[in-house]
C-alpha cells in the first residue's frame, strides 16, 4: 500500500535574511517562538526547537514510517541530521551578530534501533568550545522512556558573513 507526504516550507532567503540582523541566540529564539520562519530541513524530516539557551539548544523529532530505512528501522541519516542541527545550532547559540559558522565534520555513534515505538526523541546540543575560526560541540538523542539512542560530536568552522 502506497503512503502519501505533503510537506510545506518557508521560502529559505527569507530565513538567512532574517540571521544577518540577530545574534544567534535571538535568531533562534526567533525560530522557536515562529518569528522567523524556520529551516526547509525542519519541515522535510519534523524537526521542532524546544529549547534554546546560550550555548544550548533542544529538538524533538517524532519518529515515522517516512524515516525508515529497508530494514525498518529510523534511517541513520535522520538521527545524524537531527544530532547535526542541534549541534550546530548550539554552537550559533554563542555567536554574536555578523558571524555564522558551517559543519566541518560529525562523528555519530548509535547506540540503539529507533522506531515509531520509541515516542518522541529529544535532542540536546551545547557547545563545548566557541572560538574565533572553530567550534566543538556534542549532541545526544534520547527516546521517550529517557534511553539514549544515539551520541555524537561535531567541529565547526566560525566565519564572519560576507557583507552584502
Amino acid at each position: 500500500m502506497i503512503r502519501e507526504r505533503t510537506i510545506a516550507w518557508s521560502d529559505p532567503k527569507l530565513t538567512a535574511d532574517a540571521s544577518r540582523g540577530m545574534s544567534g541566540l535571538a535568531f533562534l529564539r526567533g525560530m522557536r517562538d515562529g518569528s522567523v520562519p524556520g529551516a526547509p530541513i525542519a519541515a522535510l524530516v519534523g524537526l521542532s526547537i524546544d529549547a534554546v539557551e546560550e550555548g544550548r539548544v533542544v529538538m524533538r523529532l517524532t519518529p515515522a514510517e517516512y524515516h525508515y530505512n529497508p530494514i525498518g528501522t529510523m534511517h541513520g541519516g535522520i538521527l545524524a541530521t537531527l544530532l547535526d542541527s542541534v549541534m550546530g545550532c548550539a554552537v550559533h547559540a554563542r555567536l554574536p551578530e555578523g558571524r555564522a559558522y558551517t559543519s566541518l565534520e560529525i562523528k555519530v555513534n548509535y547506540v540503539r534501533a529507533v522506531t515509531v515505538a520509541s515516542g518522541e526523541l529529544s535532542a540536546e546540543g551545547n557547545a563545548v568550545h566557541v572560538g574565533r575560526r572553530s567550534a566543538v560541540a556534542e549532541g545526544k538523542v534520547l527516546d521517550a522512556k529517557g534511553r539514549l539512542c544515539a551520541a555524537a560530536s561535531t567541529t565547526c568552522l566560525v566565519f564572519d558573513l560576507p557583507v552584502e
